[in-house]
């Protein structure tokens, strides 16, 4: 019998979670920064920034300019690639993050140290320490926990460095008491046909008393349904996971996922809690309610800037830190980090609820905008909408794509076309009435929005056509593998794109 581990667990925890809900956010900030720069001061980056002279927030801000990955990839990474020595950070980089990043498909290169290794390990703690604290009764460490990620394989790019999946990278690189918790298997971890590897992870896992299971909300699904169809097959309990303490989810908006999740684990006391996982730091986790807010990883080895998003264009806009962030105000989220990232912008917008302890909704991504016709629609709306859409017909909404089709010769006006994934198959009446409530929506919350759609002459009827069940793996990836580190693309710009996006789900109708 597995020994339960969770009475220690919770001395060490609770100590843990006295100390986060004391800390001071801005206090915090200013020791992350200075820590870095100091750490950070002898490398090529920080020479080229003079870190031996930056002595207070503002200094850092005038001598390390904005940037996007591909000026940090042009300008410090790409050149010594894949041997990065004292390049951004001290000592040999040993893991690099491979992500999609944009829904165009082109591989990022993010550097992971050991110290971020530390720093995501750190955030865990504190998720677990949260959850132990909200519930008294939760025995989570009697059982193995279930990270659902992509291939743990890794790719050798040279002597001492790998790159791969960042689930990958985490698998690999557990503290070794995690690791007797730690399902799946190697051999099963290893797998790099997803559908194999759900299968054979359903299959492993049925008798195993499950108690943490962590994994991107779209693939979790699956996984599940797969459980209970073996359970069903066997005339066991209905419950994929019966004894399941906690869901940690992350990577994309849950709202659409949340009630056919919560319906797996009815009558359970299963705690479900989001997280902001990048590849280039953890950034915030969930220590209240849906809705309320993810807490900012405030003490974790990162320091976070914030720039408004309509600031962004500026040649100089304004770079606001957790001392001078106001609730409301939707930012694009800048990091510097203990892997070597210094001022970049990950690509990630936000809003917060709660600057005193800085609570954070995620609202988008600063390329996710909608602005065929100048609605400029943000990702949060437009998800917004679709959940809205989805509860007035009933069903759910697993995947979705959106893109403008513009007027031609035949079409006077253009219009948005929705190519969703239900989590049951719809009607016409039903897709008409998904596609009256999402306008309505989408007016009420953007006023650009309502405005080309009144009067009839700037945009048509957003239009709805359907994905087959399971259809969103093949379409909406694109042909990528399926995993964790690969972004659904939500928006499409390119009608190339779109069309075959559209073609895709007829042939599959």
């Amino acid at each position: 019998m597995r020994l339960d581990a969770t009475p220690i667990a919770r001395l060490l925890l609770k100590r843990r979670y006295k100390r986060l809900i004391g800390t001071d956010a801005v206090a915090a900030q200013r020791r992350q920064l200075a820590a870095l720069v100091k750490t950070a001061a002898g490398t090529t980056f920080g020479r080229d920034h003079a870190f031996a002279s930056i002595g207070s927030v503002e200094d850092f801000q005038r001598a390390v300019p904005i940037r996007k990955y591909e000026d940090m990839w042009r300008d410090y990474w790409q050149p010594p690639f894949p041997i990065l020595d004292n390049v951004t950070w001290p000592g040999r980089v040993p893991f690099f993050a491979v992500s999609s990043g944009t829904t165009s498909g082109a591989s990022k290169y993010i550097p992971v140290t050991r110290a971020m290794r530390r720093s995501n390990v750190n955030a865990a703690m504190n998720v677990l320490a949260i959850h132990a604290a909200a519930k008294p009764k939760s025995r989570f460490f009697a059982g193995p926990s279930f990270m659902l990620g992509g291939s743990t394989e890794l790719v050798k790019e040279a002597e001492g460095v790998w790159s791969g999946d960042l689930s990958a990278i985490a698998a690999i690189t557990l503290p070794r008491w995690a690791q007797a918790f730690a399902f799946p298997p190697n051999d099963l971890a290893l797998l790099s046909d997803w559908d194999e590897k759900l299968r054979r992870t359903a299959e492993a896992s049925l008798d195993k008393p499950i108690r943490i299971l962590t994994g991107t909300p779209s693939w979790v699904l699956i996984l599940l349904e797969r459980v209970a169809a073996l359970r069903a097959e066997r005339g066991d309990n209905p419950a994929p996971y019966p004894d399941l303490s906690l869901f940690i989810h992350g990577g994309v908006n849950f709202a659409p996922y949340r009630d056919r999740m919560a319906a797996f684990f009815t009558g359970q006391d299963t705690d479900f809690r989001e997280v902001y996982p990048a590849s280039e730091g953890f950034i915030a986790y969930a220590d209240r309610g849906p809705g309320e807010g993810l807490r900012l990883n405030v003490d974790g080895g990162l320091f976070f800037e914030f720039i408004p998003v309509d600031e962004l264009g500026s040649p100089d806009p304004t770079r606001h830190w957790v001392g001078t962030i106001q609730p409301d105000v939707n930012y694009a989220v800048v990091l510097t980090t203990c892997a070597g990232i210094f001022s970049y912008l990950i690509g990630d917008t936000v809003r917060f609820v709660d600057v005193k302890t800085p609570r954070l909704l995620i609202t988008g991504r600063t390329s996710w905008m909608l602005s065929a016709f100048g609605e400029h629609l943000i990702g949060e709306e437009i998800e917004r909408a679709i959940t809205d859409a989805a509860d007035a017909i009933g069903n759910a909404v697993t995947d979705f794509s959106v893109g403008p089709v513009y007027p031609d010769a035949t079409t006077p006006l253009g219009r948005h076309v929705f190519v969703a994934e239900f989590g049951t198959k719809t009607d016409a009446a039903a897709r008409a009435r998904f596609a009256e409530t999402l306008d309505a929506a989408l007016q009420r919350m953007n006023d650009d929005y309502r405005a080309h759609r009144g009067g009839g002459h700037g945009m048509a009827d957003p239009m709805i056509e359907e994905m087959p069940a399971g259809g969103g793996r093949g379409g909406f990836g694109g042909g990528r593998r399926g995993g964790g580190q690969n972004k659904v693309p939500r928006v499409i710009t390119d009608p190339g794109l779109l069309q075959a996006l559209r073609d895709y789900a007829r042939s599959s109708a």
